[in-house]
C-alpha cells in the first residue's frame, strides 16, 4: 500500500495499490477521473471502461467515499499536466477498484480550496474539517514542534518526568476546574492550572533537570490566542539555581532555534530603546517591567516596530493647555500617519474613548507644514518641542495621551498595537523575542480593595525576607519585586519563569502580609511547606507555552487552527456537545446536586 505522494520518476509504469478518500470526480464519457486524497496529497485515477467493475464502480462514487485502488503509473500528456499539485505530471490508471465505504454528502469544505466552513459548523465536524491538506499539515508540524522540542531538552539533559492530573486547588490566578470526590464526601481534586507544587517537589527530590509537556487546565474565557480549558506548556525547572538569568541563558537557545530553524523566521529586533537591555551573549533584550509599560504600554511589547511612547511631560508642566495639564503626557509618533483621514482618526479616537480617554489629541505633519485642532492652544515652544521629541517628518503623525500614568500607558499601548495593525508593521516572516523582568510582587486588586499577588506567592521577593520585612506601608509592599520573568513573542506572552521560592520563613510571610495566617498556608500548602523543611535547594524554571509559540511560528491569527479538538469561543465541545449535563446517579455518587437559579 503506497500513500498518494508519489515520486513520478520512481513509479512510473510499476503497479502499485493505493487507499484514500475521494476528492473530485469527473466523468468524462468514455473516461472517469478521480482525485484520491489521503494525508500526504492527492493522485488522480484514470477508470475506462475496459474495466468494467471498476468503472461501474467509479460511476456511483460521490465526494469522500473511501476508496483502494490498484493500477500502474503512467506520465500525463503534457497538455493535461496540472502544475498545482507535487503528482501532477502522473496518473494512476485503475484496473481494481474497491469500495471500502461511502460517505453522506459532507456539511463542510474538506478542500483548502472554495469556499471556507464557518468556524461553529468545522469545529462541530471537526472530524472532517481535519481531512482538510492545511490541517493535516499542522497535525504534522505539531509532532515534528513536539520532538524538536524534546530533543532539545533531552540534548540538555533534562528528565521528562510526568506529575499528576488529579491534584489540589492552587492560586495560579485562574479559576480551577473542581473534581468531585467519590470516596471523600464534600472534598474536591483540582485539575492542575500548571504543575507548579510538583516540579518543585521533584528539585526537593533530587531531581537535576526536569522537563514535561504537561497538559494544564483553567477556566478561563477564550480568545484567538487563548484556549479554553485545556492548553499544554513545556514546564520544566532546575536545581541548585536561585538566579533567573541562569534559566533564560539555559532555554534561550531553544526559542531561537524553534523561530529560525524550525519556523524559518527571522529573528529582529527593531525598536531602539529595546536595545540598551541587551546581555552579552544574548540577542534578546532584557526588558524591566517598568521600563516596559512606560515605554510599550502593555508588559507584552511586539518589538518587530517601534512606535514607541515618548514622554512629553515636562514639556507641557507649565502649560496653558487645559487638556494637557495633567500628571503625564505622551505620545506616539505613527510614520506615515499623516495619510490618515478624518474618518479613520475618529475610529482610533473612539477606540481610546472606549479605554478610558477623554479622546485622542494629534498633529499631522503635512507638506503644508503642521494641522491640527490644538495647535492654537499650544505655545510655540511647545510645538517646536514635541516634534523635536517625537522625531516627527512630514508625512507622520503624533497622537497624544494624557492622564494618570497608568491610563495613559494602557490607551497609548493599545493604540500602538492598532496603529501596527493599520500600517502592516507586523511581519510575519519575523520574530521579535523579549524577556521581561522584575515583575512586581504584589498588586492592587481595585475589585476587592486590597493587596494581591501579582502573579503566585511561589516566586521569590527579589531581597528575600529582608526586603519582606521592612516592606511596612501599602506603597512598600507594591514596590517589592519578584525574581520573576516572561518571554514575549511578537507581542504575546509565551513563557513564564521564576526563581521559586523554597524557604518556609518566606513563604508565610508573603502570605502574611496579605492577611494570611500560618494555619491558611499549611492547609493549602502542607505538602509543599514540608519538603521545603528537608533541605530544598534552591531552583527556578520556566514554562514557555507551546500552543501559542506554535500559533505564532505557522502564522496563525486562531489558536483554535492549531489544535485537532478545540472548543468553540464559548468553551462549548459542539463536536462532542460538552458541557452536558449528568444523570442523577451520577450526581448522587459524587455527594453533589444542583441547585437552579432563582
Amino acid at each position: 500500500m503506497r500513500t498518494l505522494a508519489l515520486d513520478s520518476s520512481k513509479y512510473i509504469g510499476k503497479p502499485i495499490t493505493v487507499s484514500g478518500w475521494v476528492n473530485s470526480r469527473r466523468d468524462h464519457g468514455g473516461l472517469i477521473f478521480i482525485d484520491l486524497r489521503d494525508h500526504t496529497g492527492i493522485l488522480q485515477l484514470v477508470v475506462t471502461p475496459e474495466t468494467k467493475d471498476a468503472f461501474t464502480l467509479a460511476e456511483s462514487v460521490r465526494d469522500e467515499f473511501v476508496l483502494t485502488a490498484t493500477g500502474k503509473i503512467r506520465e500525463r500528456a503534457p497538455e493535461l499536466v496540472n502544475p498545482n499539485i507535487p503528482t501532477g505530471t502522473i496518473e494512476l490508471v485503475v484496473n481494481e477498484l474497491i469500495l471500502l465505504n461511502k460517505s453522506l454528502t459532507p456539511p463542510v469544505n474538506t478542500h483548502d480550496d472554495g469556499e471556507k466552513s464557518s468556524e461553529e459548523l468545522r469545529l462541530k465536524y471537526r472530524y472532517l474539517d481535519l481531512r482538510r491538506p492545511s490541517m493535516q499539515n499542522i497535525l504534522r508540524r505539531r509532532s515534528e514542534f513536539y520532538r524538536f522540542i524534546r530533543n532539545f531538552m533531552y540534548d540538555h539533559d533534562f528528565t521528562e518526568i510526568t506529575t499528576p492530573i488529579l491534584a489540589n486547588s492552587s492560586p495560579e490566578g485562574a479559576r480551577d476546574f473542581l473534581v468531585p470526590s467519590r470516596l471523600h464526601p464534600g472534598m474536591f481534586y483540582a485539575l492542575p492550572q500548571a504543575p507548579q507544587q510538583f516540579k518543585q517537589l521533584l528539585m526537593v527530590g533530587g531531581v537535576n533537570k526536569y522537563f514535561q509537556i504537561a497538559p494544564c487546565f483553567r477556566d478561563e474565557d477564550p480568545r484567538a490566542d487563548r484556549l479554553y480549558g485545556d492548553f499544554y506548556q513545556l514546564d520544566c525547572e532546575m536545581a541548585f539555581t536561585d538566579d533567573g538569568e541562569t534559566v533564560r541563558q539555559e532555554i534561550e537557545p531553544l526559542f531561537i532555534q524553534l523561530a529560525t530553524d524550525f519556523g524559518h523566521k527571522k529573528l529582529v529586533l527593531n525598536s531602539e530603546p529595546a536595545k540598551q537591555y541587551l546581555v552579552k551573549g544574548s540577542s534578546i533584550p532584557r526588558l524591566p517591567y517598568d521600563f516596559a509599560m512606560n515605554t510599550y504600554g502593555v508588559d507584552k511589547p511586539d518589538l518587530r516596530y517601534g512606535l514607541e511612547l515618548i514622554d512629553l511631560t515636562d514639556v507641557f508642566k507649565s502649560t496653558e493647555f487645559k487638556v494637557f495639564k495633567q500628571p503625564c503626557v505622551k505620545a506616539i509618533c505613527v510614520p506615515g500617519g499623516a495619510s490618515l483621514t478624518r474618518r479613520e482618526i475618529d475610529e482610533f479616537t473612539n477606540q481610546a474613548r472606549k479605554l478610558g480617554a477623554g479622546g485622542l489629541a494629534y498633529i499631522l505633519y503635512t507638506d503644508e507644514g503642521a494641522k491640527s485642532p490644538i495647535l492654537k492652544f499650544m505655545s510655540d515652544a511647545e510645538i517646536s518641542s514635541v516634534q523635536k521629541l517625537t522625531q516627527a517628518k512630514t508625512g507622520d503623525a503624533v497622537f497624544f495621551g494624557a492622564d494618570e500614568t497608568a491610563k495613559v500607558n494602557k490607551v497609548l499601548g493599545e493604540l500602538r498595537i492598532a496603529f501596527a495593525n493599520h500600517f502592516n508593521l507586523k511581519n510575519p516572516d519575523e520574530v521579535a523575542y523579549c524577556w521581561v523582568v522584575d515583575f512586581p510582587f504584589y498588586e492592587w486588586d481595585d475589585k476587592n480593595h486590597k493587596l494581591d499577588f501579582g502573579h503566585n506567592p511561589f516566586s521569590m521577593p527579589k531581597g528575600g525576607l529582608t526586603a519582606l520585612e521592612q516592606a511596612t506601608t501599602d506603597a512598600d509592599k507594591l514596590a517589592l519585586v519578584a525574581d520573576q520573568y516572561d518571554m514575549v513573542m511578537n507581542g504575546y506572552e509565551v513563557c513564564s519563569g521564576a526563581v521559586r521560592n523554597y524557604n518556609p520563613d518566606i513563604m508565610y510571610k508573603v502570605f502574611n502580609i496579605l492577611g494570611y495566617n500560618n494555619e491558611y498556608v499549611e492547609s493549602r500548602f502542607g505538602g509543599m511547606l514540608s519538603a521545603f523543611k528537608y533541605g530544598a535547594p534552591p531552583h527556578a524554571g520556566c514554562a514557555p507555552g507551546l500552543d501559542r509559540i506554535f500559533m505564532v511560528l505557522e502564522s496563525v491569527d486562531n489558536i483554535r487552527d492549531i489544535v485537532a479538538f478545540p472548543k468553540n469561543g464559548s468553551g462549548v465541545d459542539l463536536m462532542m456537545n460538552s458541557p452536558s449535563v449528568v444523570d442523577n446517579i451520577q450526581l448522587e455518587e459524587s455527594h453533589l446536586a444542583i441547585i437552579a437559579d432563582d
